[in-house]
Formats: structure tokens, sequence, C-alpha cells
């Protein structure tokens, strides 16, 4: 026994010291905080953006002296800042929190990003020429100050050292806004909740903002009422925020308007300036995993500076919490967020030797290993561990198709001539929406989901893992059956497991598939069914990742082709990336159908223009799964060490 616990006890021992040792070296508090509001700075066009900016203070006067800076770009309220800034300043940091333009104090109008390369340059390179600027310029912000930071990047601005782009949003016309060719609800609510009542140059008259609250209200019965069309809703008093999502909810293609949108890394990854970045995301973020998939896997082959990736079992912003949706990790799984950013930033800006440098590239939180009993919170208790690595994704992968099969079974054994299966999609009674990788779900403040808030009409949808049973307290449901018993979605599933299973990487899902209809949707959702326990006797189906595919973009996202009713053709539908281990005695299931709603908006099936459709129609969709067309899905299994 002690030769076989000796070595562990010895990583923990030196991992401890470690920990200890940069808390040592780490900057401590030493000043107080002096705050100039509303400084407005200038840019090219003449245009003034709005900023707050928290300096170290002594005896109530700013310390004399050079100071690096962080910089907070955030269309939610410079104010929002205060939260970071109060940790970072003692600690001998300037701190800056800016309105983007059009936002709240700043002027001009909101466009999505597509000013924020060029205002990010010209705030960057006014900061750098000020007396207590010591010419290093750090980024933090999550979500959509993550993309602002990817914005500022791109555009190369001076002063700029080193960036964390925490739950980034980037490459927004492949995943985020559009998704493979489908619309993501979320940012409709993002419009009319968020973006469109608070902070709009529309919502300083207060009547207007009276009635654009209202309308957030409806935002389900518009959800249900699609399509959206300029004009016809309240949203017409807010005329910019109307014509982006209008526009964004009909664009499909992945042209110049997304490419070029200020914030798609894949596109302009030559321009991307060369400095070290930290990506931040969570298995189930709408923004971060695609981020490990996408950003931190092109940065890292075109660039020189470090680019690190960590990736948690966290919803969007939910690093702190050790838990997504209906589970829990364990206490492990948060992290303190200001202690991670300071440790990265006092390397970089501020030179000292902390070891960050030194650490391996990349850390997932590895899901799965707990024993599945219900905490007190209620929620299953999946667990998990943290894991250092030293690529993404990782060199030591298995890729191993595991095939559908006509009698519902999903297995490593290759199909042979089976029947297919049939099925029809109805428009108008969607498959609904049991968590996933969503955010922009709920109107501030946010909460964490609508089953703790039963009855909340601002709620569109839930995020993170959950049961894929019905329940009343979800709006789309129209019953509390599991989904796996609705007519229109297709179960596949393996026999229970004879050993743990470790799936690490990305998941991507090909069918072969036809239908009645000139367009169409396909989905795919991948589970990790737990037996009957004492606490969960019906046990549990505990969905991992989903995603899709709108038929027109089968071939190329940016260039729509409808289909030829009855030809079958391949789909791919890749999935956003997850590291879980499937444990013995669980089975691995694939849920195949053709809407996740209020997710993605619906398919009308009638293959008129995005967004414009008169019509709706009931398509009768097939998928094979014979020799010759092998439907499969491709899982990154780890070997076990």
């Amino acid at each position: 026994m002690i030769k076989k616990y000796a070595a562990p006890a010895l990583f923990v021992l030196i991992f401890v010291l470690a920990q200890l040792l940069s808390a040592q070296i780490s900057s401590q508090p030493k000043y107080a905080i002096v705050v100039s509001r509303n400084v407005m700075i200038p840019m090219r066009d003449g245009i003034k953006l709005a900023c707050d900016i928290y300096r170290p203070a002594i005896n109530g006067q700013p310390a004399e002296g050079k100071f690096p800076v962080i910089l907070e770009r955030t269309p939610y309220g410079k104010d929002t800042s205060e939260h970071w800034a109060e940790f970072f300043v003692p600690r001998g940091y300037i701190a800056i929190g800016q309105d983007v333009r059009g936002r709240y104090d700043s002027e001009g109008s909101w466009r999505p990003y597509r000013d924020d390369g060029n205002d990010g340059y010209d705030t960057a390179k006014w900061i750098g020429e000020q007396p207590w600027s010591d010419g290093g310029i750090g980024t933090v912000g999550t979500s959509y100050p993550g993309g602002t930071q990817h914005a500022l990047a791109l555009a190369n601005p001076p002063y700029l050292k080193a960036m964390i782009p925490a739950d980034a949003m980037s490459d927004f016309g492949r995943y985020g806004v559009r998704h493979n060719g489908a619309f993501e609800m979320r940012w409709m609510n993002w419009i009319f909740n968020i973006g469109g009542p608070n902070g709009s140059r529309a919502a300083r008259d207060p009547q207007t903002r009276e009635a654009l609250l209202k309308l957030g209200e409806q935002v389900r019965e518009y959800a249900k009422g699609m399509p959206l069309r300029p004009g016809t809703t309240p949203l017409e008093l807010n005329p910019e925020y109307e014509s982006w999502l209008i526009e964004a909810m009909s664009h499909g293609d992945y042209d110049d308007f997304w490419k070029n949108a200020g914030a798609d890394v894949i596109e302009h990854v030559a321009e991307y300036k060369d400095i070290p970045v930290y990506h931040l995301g969570g298995w189930y973020d709408s923004w971060g995993t695609q981020d490990a998939n996408l950003n931190y896997v092109l940065l890292s082959k075109n660039k020189k500076s470090l680019q690190r990736l960590i990736m948690g079992p966290w919803t969007h912003g939910g690093r702190t919490r050790s838990y997504a949706g209906e589970a829990e990790f364990g206490p492990d799984a948060a992290i303190n967020f200001n202690e991670f950013q300071l440790r990265w930033f006092d390397h970089w800006l501020k030179g000292m030797d902390d070891g960050v440098d030194r650490e391996p590239p990349v850390r997932i939180f590895v899901m799965g290993g707990g024993d599945a009993h219900k905490t007190t919170e209620g929620r299953l208790f999946v667990g998990g561990h943290w894991r250092d690595e030293h690529e993404w994704p990782l060199a030591r992968t298995v890729t191993t198709p595991y095939y559908l099969h006509a009698n519902g079974v999903l297995s490593p054994q290759k199909p042979g001539a089976e029947t297919a299966n049939t099925y029809e999609f109805d428009p108008h009674h969607p498959v609904p929406t049991l968590g996933g990788n969503i955010s922009s779900h709920n109107a501030p403040p946010s909460h964490h989901n609508s089953i703790e808030r039963p009855g909340d009409s601002e709620n569109l949808m839930e995020q993170g893992a959950y049961d894929q049973r019905c329940r009343t307290e979800i709006w789309t449901c129209d019953d509390t059956r599991p989904l796996s018993a609705r007519n229109d979605v297709l179960v596949f599933q393996s026999e229970p497991l004879k050993e743990d299973m470790e799936v690490t990487g990305r998941l991507i899902v090909k069918l072969w598939a036809a239908s009645n209809a000139p367009d169409t949707d396909f989905t795919a959702k991948l589970i990790d069914v737990y037996p009957p326990n004492h606490d969960f006797p019906a046990g549990i189906d505990l969905n991992v990742n989903d995603s899709i595919v709108r038929a027109r973009y089968r071939t190329s996202l940016e260039h729509a082709e409808l289909m030829k009713p009855g030809e079958v053709y391949p789909f791919t539908i890749e999935m956003y990336p997850t590291s879980l281990v499937f444990a013995k005695g669980h089975r691995i299931r694939v849920d195949v159908s053709s809407s996740n709603f209020p997710r993605f908006d619906v398919n009308p099936n009638t293959g008129e223009p995005l967004n414009d459709n008169r019509r709706w129609a009931v398509a009768v969709n097939t998928i094979y799964h014979d020799a010759q067309h092998p439907s499969q899905i491709l899982l990154p299994i780890i070997p076990a060490q």
C-alpha cells in the first residue's frame, strides 16, 4: 500500500508547495483606489467612448509612478468592471472599464464588433500614451467582452501584451449566432431582454425603454411566432437592434457578412497580434468550447507567443460554480478566477517569475467518476477531476466509430443490410430544448434556470446538463414524458459498458439521410444514460452535447443548396468537444431528430428564404444505416492508463 500511493502523495505535496510558492510571489494588496468616471476617449472618427479609470491610490490621491493597465471593453455597462477592478488595483494595476460604441455612456451607433477593432486600437494607443501607464496592457472579459479582446488582437494595437478571453464570442457565423446554418435563438433573447432595453440609445428614453421591457416579457410568444419581420413589432422602436437581429436571422451564408464582422479569428489569423493568450471555456458553455476546437488550436500553430487553454465543466460564465444545470462536479470544479488571472498578468505585465509560463499548456476537467447520489440541492453528483495535458486535441486519442443500427443499437460493429428509420418532423411541434451549451437565455438579473423560478415568462431555456425528460416547469414541454418517448426522436444506445470509457475531444456525427422536403434540419445529441439507483429510481438521461445542421448547408456553409426530395445525402454534425468518463454500467446514447427548440430556430421545411417563410410543412425524414450508408458517431476515446 505504501508503494502504491507514495508517488501520488509526492505529486500532491509538490502541487501544494507550488501553489504556496506562487501565492507568495503574486502581487499583494498595498494600495487604495481612486476612480475617474466617464472619461471620454476620442476615436479616429471623432466619436468618444466612455471609460471608468480605477487607479492605485495612497491617502486618497493617485499613487506616483507608472502602472500596467488591465482593460475591459464591454456592452454591459462599464460599471460592471468594478468587481474585478477592486481586486487588481490594490495589487498595483490600473483598471479601465469602457462602454463599447453606442452602448450606455459611449457615443455612436452599436454594430456588433464591426467597430471594436478600430475602437480597441485607438483606446489602447490612448492608454499607452498616458503618464500613468507603464506601456503594458492586459485585457479581460467574458462572453461579448471576450470577443472584444479577439477584435482588439485582430487590430494589432500597440501596448497590448497579454489577454484572457473567457467564454469568448468569436467566429459567430460558424457557431454562436449561426450554427451550421441554423440560428441560435438565444440571440433573439439577447436583443429582446438584454441588449435592447438595457444600454441601447433607444432605451435612454423612459417610455421607449418601458415598451422594450414589455417586449422582452413576450419573447416566448415571438419565438413561437417566427419569422420576425422588420417594422412588425415594438422592436422597431430600437431600429439598429432590429436591423441587426433580422439580418442575422436571415443571413445564413458564411460569407463576408460574418467573416468580416470584426471577431472572426479563423479567417483572419494572420492579422492576430502575436501575444500570450489564455483561452478559457466550459464544456457546457455556448462559446468557449469551440474556442478550444478552433482558436486555441489555430493560434498555437500560427503564433510564437504562448497560448494556453483551460476547459472546466462550466456553463457560460460559470467558472466559480461547481455545477452545470442538474449536474454537480464537486468543489474542485470551481476556480478562483481573480487569482487565476492575477498570475497571468503578474508574469506578462510585471515580469514576475511565478512559473505560469512553465506549466503544461492545456488543463481540462474530466467529468464523471462520481457515485450518482442526489446532492442536498437536488443535483446528480457526476464528479470529475482536473488533468494537465500537453496538446489539444490529445495525441493519444483513438477515434472510434460507433454505428447506428436499425434496431436502436449503437455499437462499434459495422451495419449490414438494415432497413432505414423514417419519422415525421412537424415544425409546429418541435423537440424541446432540455439544457445544453446555452447563454443569454434569461432576462437580467440572471438566475440559474426556470426550474428554480417556475412560471417566469422571461426565461427562454435552460443551460447545462439536464435529465432529458420533460417537466411541467419547461414551457416548451407538452407533457412529462422523456424525449426518448417521442415519435420524432430516434434513439440509438449501447449495451451497458463493461468498463469505464473516457471520451475527450471532438464529437462528430456522420449521417446518411433523405427527406421529402427541399430543406430540413438534422440534430444529434450525445447522452450519458445512468442506470437506476436509490436516489434516482428511474435513472438519468444526462445530455453531454448536441448540435444541428441545416440541410441546405450540408455541403458548404458559404453557399446554400436545397435538397432533391428522396435523394440520400451525407451530413456531418460536429458537436462541441467534451471530456467525460462514461462509467461502467452506463449506456452511451445518440438521439437523432430534426429540431431542438428554442436552442435553434425551427426549420419550416419549405425551402423558402431564411426568416421569410409564409408556409410550414411536415417533413418525412429518413436516416440510413446500412453497409453503403454507415451512419455513425466518431467518439474520441482515451485509452485507459
